[in-house]
């Protein structure tokens, strides 16, 4: 069969007596699944086992596809065709100045996302190694989980289109990235260097699979492992993209406020960041328009107009998904990985000076 080298371990299978033991929003993982989660991401430089987010530097062959400059054969024959040198991304969604709007269309994004997640139930046998027969295998011969099959399937295919060549995309598998397939694209990136070797997407696998599932669907199996797997690829690309965005926010605070933030990055407070950089107001507002979001987009739209535009308070509107739920997951996790990679950035934001 078709093998890869495939490190993510996926999730063991849920016991019976700890599904019914505790409400699925307050019970903790199993240490043995996020110890497996954590070994299971160790990908390249920036995620390995046990390592925090700002690694060893990456390779070269990482570095070029980073910055667009691998080529496959197809871009060479081009090239003599007239079109070699790197493209130029000439739309403005990477300044610092559409910050704000870029994280409200990636809310949109995440709830709805989470919204269909939640009509199926958890699925466990998607995250087991071994628990579908996929044509992927780790180095010791075991089959891999049918999530990490699609996972790097689907970075197959969007590495080929330079999908990872941009600033705000992070694969969960970059050892594994292909060549290019079209000519690069070179892209304006108002970040420093050290941006570069920032990826937590081993802690965003961890958090997904072993916290805001349990947290979202049901308990069970209703063998819908298809579909389950296309929304989980989905999810952690938006949640991945949400998440190390951070880097793009950091930077903007940095710019408003520079003799601040380079006297707590020099003395390497990261406590200090973290305080300078937290808004609990603004916090509570995101909360409350993720809350508001998940009310609207999770009901039922009627084909009558309604006499009221505004949102309806009835207390007899069934939700698919809980809105006090997708709110409360921004908080106790998204929002707080956000700023965790904030406070990565600046601590290695004057690495280059």
């Amino acid at each position: 069969g078709r093998s890869f080298p495939c490190s993510f371990l996926g999730v063991q299978s849920r016991m019976a007596s700890h599904a019914a033991a505790t409400p699925a929003a307050s019970r903790p993982a199993p240490v043995s699944l996020r110890l497996a989660a954590r070994r299971s991401c160790s990908r390249g430089p920036a995620t390995g086992a046990g390592s925090s987010a700002s690694g060893p530097a990456s390779s070269p062959e990482q570095r070029a596809r980073r910055s667009g400059t691998a080529c496959s054969a197809a871009t060479a024959s081009s090239s003599k065709a007239g079109s070699n040198g790197t493209q130029t991304d000439k739309s403005d969604r990477l300044s610092l100045d559409n910050i704000r709007a870029s994280l409200i269309r990636q809310e949109d994004s995440i709830i709805f996302g989470l919204i269909e997640r939640a009509q199926y139930s958890i699925n466990a046998a998607v995250y087991q190694p071994g628990g579908v027969d996929v044509p992927c295998f780790h180095p010791d011969g075991t089959r891999a989980s049918m999530l990490e099959f699609m996972l790097r399937e689907n970075e197959q295919t969007g590495g080929k289109i330079r999908r990872y060549t941009s600033p705000d995309e992070h694969a969960f598998y970059p050892d594994s990235l292909p060549l290019l397939f079209i000519p690069a694209m070179s892209y304006p990136n108002p970040l420093a260097p050290a941006a570069e070797g920032i990826n937590i997407n081993a802690r965003i696998m961890d958090m997904y699979v072993n916290d805001l599932l349990p947290a979202l669907c049901q308990e069970g199996d209703d063998f819908n492992y298809g579909s389950t797997g296309l929304a989980d690829v989905s999810n952690l690309q938006c949640l991945s993209k949400r998440i190390h965005y951070g880097k793009f926010v950091a930077e903007s605070k940095f710019q408003a406020k520079p003799d601040e933030f380079t006297e707590l990055i020099k003395a390497q407070d990261a406590a200090g960041l973290m305080d300078l950089l937290t808004y609990k107001e603004v916090e509570d507002r995101v909360v409350r328009r993720v809350t508001n979001k998940a009310a609207t987009y999770g009901q039922d739209i009627s084909e009558e107009l309604p006499s009221d535009l505004g949102l309806r308070n009835q207390k007899d509107i069934e939700y698919k998904v809980a809105p006090e739920r997708v709110g409360e997951l921004y908080r106790e996790w998204i929002m707080p990985m956000t700023k965790d990679v904030q406070v990565e950035y600046l601590l290695r934001r004057l690495d280059h000076l």
